[in-house]
C-alpha cells in the first residue's frame, strides 16, 4: 500500500455535492494515510477551510450553488500561512475551460471518472511542490533572519563610525584662527565616515606658525587612525609632544627645519610595525612677521600661491611620502609672502576629482576655482565657496571619491590689535 510522502500534504478536504463520491474517493485517501474532512458543498468546505485548513482541497467541478471554480477563487482569497494546493476534479477538457479553472487558481486536473492511480500521481505530484516551496520558505525564513542580524551589526558599525568622524573632526579643533595680522583658515571633507586627510595648525609663539596638510594612504578606518597617530606628533595643545618643536633651556619652543620635521616623522612611521599605510605631507614653517615661510614636500601636491596681484606659483618639486622607505632625506623649501597675499596647501581630493565633463579638475582648474573663490569672499567663507564650487561642477553624474581637504593662509589681511600696536 502506497504511504503518503510524509512532508507537506497531511489532511485534505474533499469536496463533492456527491455522498457516494465522498464515501468512495474518502476512503481511497484514509487507506493511503491522509487526514481526510469532507464536505457536501462550497460554503461549507470555506468553514472548514477557515477552523482547520487543509494542505490539499480536492473539489468537483461542477456542484449546485458554489462551483468548484469559485471555491478555488474564495480559496485563494483566504489569508495562509502556507501554501494550500487545490485539485479541480471535472469532465471538462476544453482548453478553455482548462485555462478559467488556472486561472481561477487551480494547480491541477483530475478526469472523472476517478483513476485511483492517476489520484495518487497528482498528489505526489503536489506533494512535490508544495515540499519545495516548504524548503524555500524555511530559506526565506533563515535568509530574513541573517539578513536582520547583518542590519544589526551594520547599525553598530554605523554608530561606531559616526564616532569615529566626530573623533576625526576633533582632531582640527580649530578651522579658523588669527594670528597677528594673519588668519589661518582649514576644511576637512572626507568622501566617507572618516578618511585619510588631516589639516592642521600649531602657534610656538605670537608670530610664528606650523601649517601643514596630510593625506594618508587608503581609505577608511585604518587611514583614520594613522591620521590620529600623526596628528599626536604634530599636537598644537601639547608642543612637548610635537616634534616640529624643539625646547630650549628658557621654556621657549623653537620650530626645527621642516626637512628635519619630516624625516623625525618618517622615522617613527618606517618604525611601526605592521603598518603599511604611508602618507604624504606639506608642511610649513612660517614667520609671520617677516614673510619668510619654508616648506617641506613629501610626495604632496605643490602649495599653491596666490599673490596680492593676481599672480599664481606652485611652490614644491615633489619628494618622497613619509613611512615609504626607512631612509629619506628632504628638502626645505624657501619663499616669503607679501601682504594680501594667500597660500593654500591641498589634498589631491581636489585636483582629482572628476567633473561633469568626465576630466580631472586638475591644476589649471584649481587655479580658477582659488581664483573665483577668493573674489567672493575670505577666511572660512572662502574654503566652503571653494568645496561648493568643486562639488557643483561634478553635476549629478559623479560623486566625491576621495576626501578634500586644504589648509589657507592668508597673509597679513588684517589690521594689528591694540596690543600688537
Amino acid at each position: 500500500m502506497p504511504e503518503p510522502l510524509g512532508g507537506s500534504i497531511r489532511r485534505v478536504l474533499l469536496v463533492d455535492d456527491s455522498q457516494l463520491q465522498l464515501k468512495l474517493v474518502g476512503s481511497t485517501l484514509r487507506r493511503w494515510g491522509f487526514e481526510v474532512l469532507t464536505a457536501e458543498s462550497g460554503p461549507e468546505a470555506l468553514e472548514i477551510c477557515a477552523l482547520t485548513p487543509p494542505d490539499l482541497v480536492l473539489s468537483d467541478w461542477m456542484m449546485p450553488g458554489m462551483t468548484g471554480l469559485e471555491l478555488c477563487r474564495r480559496f485563494r482569497e483566504m489569508d495562509r500561512e502556507t501554501y494550500g494546493y487545490f485539485i479541480l476534479v471535472t469532465s471538462k477538457n476544453e482548453k478553455g475551460d482548462i485555462a478559467k479553472g488556472l486561472d481561477a487558481g487551480a494547480d491541477d486536473f483530475l478526469s472523472k471518472p476517478v483513476n485511483n492511480d492517476e489520484m495518487r500521481a497528482r498528489i505526489n505530484a503536489g506533494e512535490r511542490i508544495l515540499s519545495m516551496q516548504l524548503q524555500l520558505s524555511e530559506k526565506n525564513r533563515a535568509l530574513s533572519s541573517a539578513l536582520e542580524e547583518l542590519q544589526e551589526a551594520h547599525r553598530a558599525i554605523d554608530n561606531d563610525l559616526r564616532q569615529a568622524r566626530k573623533i576625526q573632526q576633533s582632531l582640527v579643533p580649530e578651522r579658523v584662527c588669527e594670528i597677528a595680522t594673519s588668519r589661518v583658515s582649514l576644511l576637512l571633507q572626507p568622501c566617507g565616515h572618516v578618511g585619510g586627510d588631516l589639516v592642521g595648525m600649531f602657534r610656538p609663539g605670537f608670530d610664528r606658525l606650523g601649517l601643514y596638510s596630510i593625506d594618508v594612504s587608503g581609505h577608511g578606518i585604518t587611514s583614520a587612525m594613522v591620521t590620529a597617530r600623526v596628528a599626536g606628533y604634530l599636537s598644537s595643545a601639547f608642543p612637548e609632544q610635537n616634534i616640529a618643536l624643539e625646547r630650549r633651556y628658557s621654556g621657549f619652543y623653537s620650530m626645527r627645519d621642516p626637512a628635519v620635521t619630516a624625516t623625525m616623522l618618517n622615522e617613527r612611521l618606517a618604525a611601526d610595525p605592521g603598518v603599511e599605510e604611508y602618507l604624504t605631507m606639506a608642511y610649513v614653517a612660517a614667520d609671520l612677521t617677516t614673510g619668510k615661510m619654508r616648506m617641506v614636500q613629501a610626495g604632496h601636491s605643490p602649495a599653491l600661491l596666490l599673490r596680492a596681484g593676481g599672480d599664481v606659483e606652485f611652490i614644491g618639486d615633489g619628494g618622497l611620502p613619509v613611512g615609504l622607505v626607512d631612509e629619506v632625506s628632504y628638502d626645505t623649501h624657501e619663499f616669503r609672502m607679501k601682504s594680501g597675499d594667500m597660500l593654500l596647501l591641498y589634498s589631491d581630493g581636489f585636483t582629482e576629482t572628476v567633473m561633469e565633463n568626465g576630466e580631472m579638475l586638475g591644476d589649471d582648474g584649481l587655479i580658477r576655482l582659488f581664483r573665483e573663490s577668493a573674489a567672493a569672499g575670505s577666511g572660512p567663507e572662502l574654503m566652503q565657496d571653494m568645496f561648493w564650487r568643486l562639488t557643483c561642477q561634478m553635476g549629478d553624474k559623479y560623486s566625491l571619491h576621495d576626501d578634500v581637504s586644504a589648509a589657507l593662509l592668508e597673509f597679513d589681511v588684517l589690521k594689528p590689535s591694540a596690543e600688537q600696536t
